[in-house]
């Protein structure tokens, strides 16, 4: 699964699944570019890319197409032309439909979904080959209450994911992955109620997952052995859904 000689962006790369992403990809040889909204672990992160490979990090708001075309601009200014985009970045807002803020609700599919539609976009104006792998979810899928505009963005991603993936073979390979609950600061026990904890623990693999475990099959999803692998959702999810 060597990146050699590889460019790869990540977006919201500063912690979480995007930051083991990062690593993971820094570790088998590429040279990773990651965005973040501003984020005071962003410094560390890329001192540990940059300790396996060269990186840069870029301030970028996903949402906003002149952030998002300048984080490919000054990636490619710094790196080269890249060859891997990982579509991370991503927000989460719970609160029961007749009380969700119109505003909260658009800024959740600004993020997660308008922001996978722009840097794809962005990619495939500078590439005619390559790989897109799109952070998704299992709720996606599975919907969960009071979760509207999140589980909505994440099932768009997924349609997004199989409509890009038509589109753009066969030099442009799209996929997804559709992580269950995962240990990271967005989604951590320690912000959980117990009955949100036994809903998330309630797979075959009752527990949590954890970044590196995603960041594993993103590897594998840009590495030379899935290239004839595109339009498909991987569920690195403990059991809770399975196809």
């Amino acid at each position: 699964m060597s990146l050699e000689g590889k460019v790869a962006l990540v977006t919201g790369g500063s912690r979480g699944i995007g930051r083991a992403i990062a690593l993971a990809f820094a570790e088998r040889g590429a040279k990773v570019a990651f965005c973040h909204p501003g984020d005071e672990a962003a410094a560390q992160t890329l001192a540990e890319i940059k300790a396996r490979s060269d990186g840069v990090d870029v301030v970028a708001d996903v949402a906003d197409e002149a952030q998002v075309e300048a984080f490919f601009d000054l990636a490619a200014q710094a790196l080269g032309t890249p060859d891997i985009l990982v579509n991370n970045a991503g927000i989460l807002r719970e609160s029961p439909l007749a009380q969700t803020v119109v505003a909260e609700f658009d800024r959740v599919i600004a993020v997660n979904l308008r922001g996978t539609f722009l840097a794809a976009r962005a990619f495939v104006r500078r590439n005619e080959s390559g790989r897109i792998i799109n952070i998704a979810s299992d709720l996606g899928i599975l919907g969960r209450e009071e979760m509207a505009a999140y589980t909505a963005s994440k099932g768009a991603v997924i349609a997004l994911t199989r409509t890009l993936a038509r589109e753009l073979a066969p030099g442009i390979l799209v996929n997804a992955i559709a992580p269950g609950s995962t240990e990271t600061d967005m989604t951590s026990p320690a912000s959980m109620s117990p009955a949100q904890i036994a809903k998330d623990l309630d797979t075959p693999l009752h527990r949590f997952g954890r970044p590196e475990e995603i960041a594993a099959m993103a590897c594998v999803l840009a590495g030379p052995d899935s290239s004839f692998v595109t339009g498909q959702c991987f569920g690195v999810n403990g059991g809770s859904v399975m196809h």
